[in-house]
C-alpha cells in the first residue's frame, strides 16, 4: 500500500490518480497508523512552507514522518514536499522544516528576463544515479511551478538539477528518500515513469 500524506495542502487527488494510472493503489490519509502500515509514503504539497508546517504540526505528523524516514521506508516528496524536508525556509518568514536534509529554501531573486514563479516545462540533468530514474532519459522535460528552490548543504544529495536564471536542485535523494521540485503527476510520460519506479522501489 502507498500512503499519500493528507495535510490539506495542494491537489492530493492528482497525485493519487497518477499512481492509479500506473496500476497502484494509493490512499490519502493523515492517520499515523496508516502511514506506519504503508509500504511507501508520499509527501506532496502546493502552497506556502509555513502554512504547510503549521498543518503538519497541528496533526502531530512531524515526528512520525521523521521516524518513517529513519526506518528506511521508501519516501517520495513532491514540490513543497521536497522543500519541507529541509531545515529552514525563508518563505514569508524563517520557518523550521523537517530537517531530513541540511540546507534551506530560498526565493528566486532574478532579473526581469526570468519570470517568478518558475512555471512550465524545463529540462532536468542527472547529477546522480537512482532507481527512480530508470527509463528516464537525460535532458527530459518536466513540469515546474515554484517561486522557491532548495539549497542543500551537501551537494551530494542533488539527484537532478535544472536551470532558471541559475542552476538549482530539481530533485534531492539519499538512501530511502527521493524528492522532486517538479510535479511528476503533471509531467506526462516522464513523470509517470518516476511514479512507477517509486511504486516498485525497494529502497
Amino acid at each position: 500500500m502507498i500512503a499519500i500524506v493528507d495535510y490539506q495542502m495542494g491537489n492530493l487527488r492528482s497525485v493519487q490518480k497518477a499512481f492509479e494510472q500506473v496500476g497502484c493503489e494509493a490512499i490519502l490519509t493523515n492517520r499515523i497508523s496508516d502511514l506506519k502500515n504503508a509500504h511507501r509514503v508520499v509527501l506532496p504539497g502546493v502552497g506556502a512552507f509555513p502554512d504547510a508546517m503549521t498543518e503538519i504540526n497541528r496533526r502531530d505528523l512531524a515526528d512520525p514522518l521523521r521516524e518513517l524516514i529513519r526506518s528506511g521506508k521508501p519516501f517520495l516528496g513532491i514540490c513543497l514536499g521536497l522543500q519541507l524536508l529541509f531545515e529552514t525556509s525563508q518563505e514569508i518568514k524563517t520557518s523550521q522544516g523537517l530537517g531530513i536534509f541540511g540546507g534551506e529554501v530560498r526565493k528566486f531573486e532574478l532579473g526581469p528576463k526570468y519570470k517568478v514563479p518558475h512555471m512550465g516545462w524545463n529540462q532536468i540533468h542527472f547529477d546522480q544515479d537512482s532507481p527512480l530514474l530508470k527509463d528516464v532519459a537525460p535532458q527530459s522535460y518536466v513540469y515546474f511551478v515554484h517561486s522557491y528552490y532548495v539549497q542543500p548543504k551537501d551537494p551530494e544529495v542533488v539527484a537532478l538539477s535544472s536551470q532558471h536564471g541559475h542552476k538549482f536542485c530539481a530533485a534531492a535523494a539519499r538512501d530511502n528518500v527521493f524528492a522532486t521540485q517538479f510535479h511528476p503527476e503533471k509531467s506526462q510520460a516522464v513523470g509517470l515513469q518516476i511514479i512507477k519506479n517509486f511504486a516498485n522501489w525497494d529502497a
